[in-house]
């Protein structure tokens, strides 16, 4: 016959303890003088006893497992984000529980109500406008945001896209940059601030700023709309595109079209995805540290988890990368 698993009785009965001896050892809960503790391990050991989760979550009321919604995983920065929150959530003795909304608004509620059942906090990357989010505090669990909020109160950490997007302005017109363009993705709060950063300093410098606006912030869109920009009637001299997927297609096609990077344009992104580095010419881009903000936002859920109260947004600071998709501009010969 097979031989059942030992149980948490078992574990007790060896140790010469109580089962709930056993089960505060086991779930953190209690600390026990170092001869009990040596001892409840030992037998752990020698038995194989494997505690049933399940039965953890329902006498702690906890699951042990972080929800973590993105908008794309296919999308390099988010899974750096999650790269850095898994890293976190393992050393605590977490699980993450992953949901993809495929930058599909409508799909956000339906999914984070969901997840909210199954998680003990929840970490949320969201296209939704930031009034229709009262809902999303309402389901009781804590709650950390990617992006700061202004109407709703509650943890935040993300990147200074404006300070970012002013740095990447200011250094094409260092480089002599007059005609620079936006390819912008207005269905994002992040949007605004990159475009608001970059128009800033041309009017600092007295030049105008051509804007564009995509359907999607994919490598797709920045193929679809390289045509009707190198094409058009005001053709720019460098362009800024909302993240490092949409530049790495825009330079893609508009190489196809017969025109040089960066000697006929000069490219710039986004995000610092790592294929960034690898493309020809390498891309110029604004690191906003998807990394680091999984990181911070993973300890700040996890402090408010164990009790925290606090209410603060963490900005990171931005960095350019200085790649060879951007070059020196002559000036015009009169």
């Amino acid at each position: 016959m097979k031989k059942k698993p030992p149980t948490i009785r078992d574990v007790a009965a060896a140790a010469g303890v109580s089962t709930a001896t056993v089960s505060k050892y086991i779930n953190g809960a209690q600390r026990f003088s170092p001869a009990v503790e040596a001892t409840i391990r030992g037998v752990i050991e020698e038995l194989g006893y494997c505690s049933n989760p399940l039965a953890q979550s329902m006498i702690t009321g906890r699951t042990k497992t972080i929800g973590l919604s993105v908008l794309d995983v296919s999308n390099p920065h988010f899974s750096s984000i999650i790269k850095g929150a898994n890293r976190v959530a393992l050393e605590n003795g977490y699980t993450l529980l992953l949901v993809d909304t495929d930058e599909t608004a409508s799909r956000e509620r339906p999914l984070l109500e969901a997840l909210s059942r199954r998680v003990d906090g929840m970490l949320v990357y969201s296209r939704m406008a930031e009034r229709e989010l009262e809902w999303l505090v309402k389901l009781g669990k804590p709650l950390v945001f990617f992006g700061a909020q202004s109407q709703i109160n509650l943890l935040s950490v993300g990147g200074d896209d404006r300070q970012g997007a002013y740095m990447l302005a200011q250094y094409l017109v260092m480089m002599g940059h007059k005609r620079v363009a936006y390819m912008g993705f207005s269905k994002s709060r992040r949007d605004e601030e990159r475009r608001d950063g970059i128009r800033a300093c041309l009017a600092a410098h007295q030049l105008p700023l051509l804007s564009y606006d995509s359907s999607a912030p994919t490598a797709l869109e920045g193929e679809r709309m390289s045509s009707s920009i190198m094409l058009g009637e005001q053709v720019p001299d460098a362009i800024v595109c909302y993240n490092d997927m949409m530049a790495l297609g825009f330079i893609k096609e508009v190489q196809s079209l017969g025109f040089r990077v960066p000697e006929d344009i000069s490219v710039a992104g986004f995000d610092n995805i790592q294929y960034g580095r690898y493309t020809s010419p390498p891309l110029t881009t604004v690191d906003l540290r998807s990394e680091q903000m999984g990181v911070i936002g993973m300890n700040k859920l996890l402090a408010a988890i164990a009790g925290d109260t606090s209410t603060d947004h963490t900005m990171l600071e931005p960095q350019l990368i200085l790649r060879s998709s951007v070059m020196r501009r002559q000036p015009p010969i009169d």
